[in-house]
């Protein structure tokens, strides 16, 4: 799905997708100076912003922009999309896109708090703003900015747009009259500075795990493609990377023309002139505002692929604008707000935020640079270009993680014991599949044709109703759970005029819309398959009535509307509905392993508090009945019981008893 380039789309990319990376500015040099313990050296700027440099053209444009853009899945982007496309060459690849999913939202959990803590301690050069205040205002843009999320990223990228670019107009500007104080900064375009840093400065891994902030972003510009469209983030890449090198370069030269002294102040705002301090720091309160809308429109991404492929439990997603690349999930809002807001109250400023950042990020690249290198070895079949960039991408990122994990102590454990609970959910919920097909029983349904016709027939039941529908998850439309078949004859016997069996597939693909009905019974039982994209609302109830429809103009049902129904050529002719949906709870009749009850028990667990399968798969409720289904997993042995008789039922003797 191409996205037309336009100045309001460049606009909304450049609200959407840049503030992580555009925002980098505010702490990079910060963090650098920290590793110097604010002695400003020569060889530690020049070399560092050389670094800094060369991982953005490295790894924001050649991996990301040049080469995983073009891994799009029908326009949509993100570590889960990508795995969709490489998933069926290898089962083990669903190991790093749990990996770098989990990491990626753990990530977007620091990343409005770092930014937004960055860009308000600004103030304390010219306002006497202690920690707490600080603390506050953060809380209370935090707030707004997670109060908005519900009226969608139009909104947003339309607001927040003309803003970046005043953001990285400024960045050029302030960089740019700076160079001029020490023009030979512009060496540091040369690798071998930074090279040289890293072979002969003590601190080497220090500054790598300060360089590693400037393409943070990175992948969330990835996670972001289905909200902007490849070619405006290609478009606007250019203009934003050469604001942000000026600005660096800027930076850079400021620092060197105070050479050996202790800078303990930001020198992103240092920079500045005096009278500019207070706009400027709204100006970059603003755009750190817009870096953690690039995390959270990410995350609600990625959480919306994962659901629809069965790795994350089911939550409510909406579409809050016409465009179904935009997307809004209310839990996932209310969970990384609470998430950042705890993290600004537990490391306060944003030097220590900085000590916990990137570390997760790093191990989502890695993850995205495996699951890419399957991409184009198998899907694009350019084997020596997978494995140069395995090599190339492999040993950068592994350096960086190395770097990082020396934040680990300082802080970095939290994102870390975020990700891990975020891998250990999705585990619960694969690996409880993994158990319920281990054990799940199916039946033919074809066998059951006469009992069809026998349910129909018995006019001791009353009509339970005209059509009733029961959701499988069998692909094979012979074939439906046991428990669907004991519900329709055993529990409750069912009579009805037709009975619809329905299977929702989740296409790698993300707009398809297609669908697939089989006979069982002529003119009373079928089976309909629906072919769904990742990114489909299921909305279940309204695609019946729409097969329904065709089925009837087509003549394969015979329906005869009674003469009191209201609006005949309406989709509403067809009589009532009842979904039946069964709702799993294991039987102590089970037979598990404690790990596996524990996995089943859980999810299960979980289901209960997540959205309803009515709610999910848009079925009107009006018509739902909700039936208990025991889940018999294993058999445990029948107890071989032995019948006694009490001494009162002996056999009669025949005499009279006085």
């Amino acid at each position: 799905m191409k996205k037309k380039v336009s100045i309001a789309s460049l606009l909304i990319a450049l609200g959407i997708v840049y503030g992580d990376i555009g925002t980098s500015p505010l702490y990079v040099m910060k963090s650098m100076l920290t590793v110097n313990h604010g002695q400003v050296s020569k060889n530690l700027i020049l070399g560092g912003i050389s670094l800094v440099i060369w991982t953005l053209t490295l790894q924001t444009t050649i991996k990301y922009v040049m080469i995983t853009l073009e891994a799009d899945n029908k326009g949509e982007g993100g570590i889960f999309s990508l795995y969709t496309l490489v998933r069926r060459n290898a089962k083990w690849l669903i190991i790093p896109a749990v990996i770098g999913g989990a990491s990626l939202l753990a990530d977007g959990m620091i990343t409005p708090p770092v930014t937004v803590t960055s860009a308000i301690e600004g103030l304390t050069l010219v306002l006497p703003i202690d920690t707490e205040g600080i603390i506050l205002i953060v809380v209370i843009i935090l707030t707004i900015l997670f109060s908005i999320q519900r009226f969608g990223t139009d909104v947003i990228g339309k607001l927040f747009g003309p803003m970046m670019v005043l953001w990285f107009s400024m960045l050029f500007i302030l960089g740019f009259i700076q160079i001029f104080t020490y023009p030979e900064i512009i060496k540091a375009l040369n690798p071998y500075y930074g090279i040289h840093l890293i072979l002969t400065s003590p601190k080497s891994i220090y500054i790598l795990g300060a360089v590693f902030l400037c393409t943070t972003g990175a992948e969330a510009l990835y996670s972001d493609l289905g909200h902007c469209g490849k070619r405006n983030i290609h478009y606007t890449w250019v203009f934003v990377k050469i604001c942000l090198i000026i600005n660096y370069l800027g930076q850079g030269a400021w620092l060197i023309a105070r050479e050996g002294i202790m800078i303990k102040d930001n020198p992103f705002f240092l920079i500045m002139p005096e009278w500019f301090i207070v706009p400027g720091t709204i100006i970059a309160t603003i755009a750190a505002i817009i870096a953690s809308q690039a995390l959270i429109t990410g995350s609600f991404t990625l959480v919306s692929e994962a659901i629809k492929l069965n790795l994350f439990p089911k939550l409510r997603v909406r579409y809050p604008n016409n465009d179904k690349g935009k997307i809004y999930i209310p839990a996932v809002n209310i969970l990384l707000y609470i998430g950042c807001i705890l993290l600004v109250f537990k490391f306060k400023k944003s030097e220590n935020m900085e000590a916990a950042y990137g570390l997760a990020i790093t191990i989502t690249m890695l993850m995205t640079t495996i699951l890419l290198t399957q991409y184009l070895r198998f899907n694009k079949k350019k084997k020596v270009l997978s494995w140069i960039v395995c090599i190339t991408f492999m040993t950068i990122e592994g350096g960086f993680l190395y770097a990082n994990l020396f934040k680990f102590l300082h802080g970095g454990y939290v994102t870390v014991i975020i990700a891990g609970l975020l891998i250990f959910l999705m585990y619960i919920w694969i690996y409880g599949t993994v158990i319920r097909k281990r054990f799940r029983q199916y039946v033919n349904i074809l066998d059951f044709k006469d009992h069809f016709k026998d349910l129909q027939d018995d006019q001791e039941l009353p009509l339970y109703a005209t059509n009733i529908v029961y959701l499988t998850e069998s692909l094979n439309y012979k074939m439906v759970e046991k428990k669907i078949v004991y519900s329709i004859f055993n529990k409750q016997p069912k009579r009805a005029k037709f009975y619809w069996f329905v299977n929702i597939k989740v296409t790698d693909e993300p707009y398809t819309e297609e669908y697939v009905v089989r006979t069982i019974v002529p003119n009373e039982a079928y089976s309909v398959q629906f072919n769904l994209g990742f990114r489909i609302d299921q909305r279940i109830n309204i695609f019946l009535y729409k097969v329904i429809q065709d089925l009837a103009k087509n003549g394969e049902i015979k329906y005869d509307p009674k003469k009191y129904m209201m609006n005949q050529e309406s989709e509403f002719v067809f009589g009532d509905f009842k979904f039946i949906l069964l709702e799993e709870v294991l039987s102590n009749e089970s037979e598990l392993s404690r790990w596996d009850n524990f996995i089943t028990s859980t999810k299960l667990s979980i289901k209960k508090l997540t959205v309803s399968p009515a709610k999910w798969f848009g079925i009107d409720t009006s018509n739902v009945e909700i039936e208990k289904a025991p889940i018999i997993i294993g058999h445990k042995e029948v107890p071989n019981l032995k019948r006694v008789f009490p001494k009162c039922m002996k056999p009669c003797t025949g005499k009279k008893v006085l």
